[in-house]
């Protein structure tokens, strides 16, 4: 997928910078309404980027990268993240996408700091708040506990955190403590989280980052993409069952 114009159309604005609170959103089951409806979802996304741009701008926020019907805004406050993210799924719900089967987008909140390189964010907290909208169901507003912790049990009006507990995300090492957001207009029944705890397995929970053996744990994904079982083998302590777990 390609980089849309979006950043080049936000350049008038300046990003917010220090601790910065993202908006991520996609639309669930894209890839099979593309194949199936290839003109009628062109008009669809359009529609679509136009009630999320309009969302992030009357809040104060920035647009500052979409990618294929991805969407990644960032402001200065999680409150109007949160009043963005509600008033987006509302416009959305109300707007007529029959024409491809409806449209279901999933959404995730995370506050954090980023680092800004030519109008876009790099850095943990933006790997994360992806990690965080993977797990996500269309019409869903995920929240971190990052952000949930800042807001001080204060949400915008109306509006209110749902505690969805702990869940480990795909490639981090740290668990994320997930809120949903409720609000007038929202929906609220959804399947479990597809977060890695939605696994069983025995295996230990990691509390520390886990630094270095790139090459290492390549060699392995390669090992393991050709033969059912793979042993790790090393000397004593030098690191051979995190390597494993990782």
């Amino acid at each position: 997928m390609s980089h849309s114009s979006g950043a080049s159309q936000a350049a008038a604005t300046a990003l917010p910078s220090g601790t910065v609170t993202f908006l991520f959103t996609d639309i669930e089951g894209s890839t099979q309404r593309w194949e199936s409806h290839r003109s009628e979802m062109e008009s669809a996304v359009s529609r679509h980027d136009a009630l999320l741009r309009a969302a992030v701008t009357a809040h104060g926020g920035v647009v500052f990268k979409t990618v294929g019907d991805a969407v990644c805004a960032a402001f200065a406050r999680p409150q109007d993240a949160l009043a963005t993210a509600a008033d987006a799924q509302r416009a959305l719900g109300a707007e007529d996408f029959s024409a491809v089967g409806g449209l279901r987008v999933r959404m995730a909140v995370h506050t954090g700091t980023a680092h800004e390189r030519d109008r876009d964010y790099f850095g943990p907290t933006i790997n994360r708040v992806a990690r965080l909208l993977s797990i996500g169901h269309g019409d869903q507003v995920l929240v971190s506990g990052a952000t949930a912790h800042l807001l001080h049990g204060v949400t915008p009006w109306q509006m209110s955190l749902r505690d969805l507990g702990e869940h480990q995300l795909r490639d981090l090492a740290r668990p994320e403590h997930v809120h949903q957001l409720a609000a007038p207009g929202l929906k609220e029944g959804f399947s479990p989280l597809r977060s890695l705890a939605s696994l069983p397995n025995n295996l230990p929970r990691q509390g520390t980052a886990f630094i270095g053996r790139e090459h290492e744990l390549d060699e392995i994904k390669s090992l393991l993409a050709k033969f059912e079982v793979v042993t790790v083998v090393g000397t004593v302590g030098v690191g051979k069952t995190r390597t494993a777990l990782q």
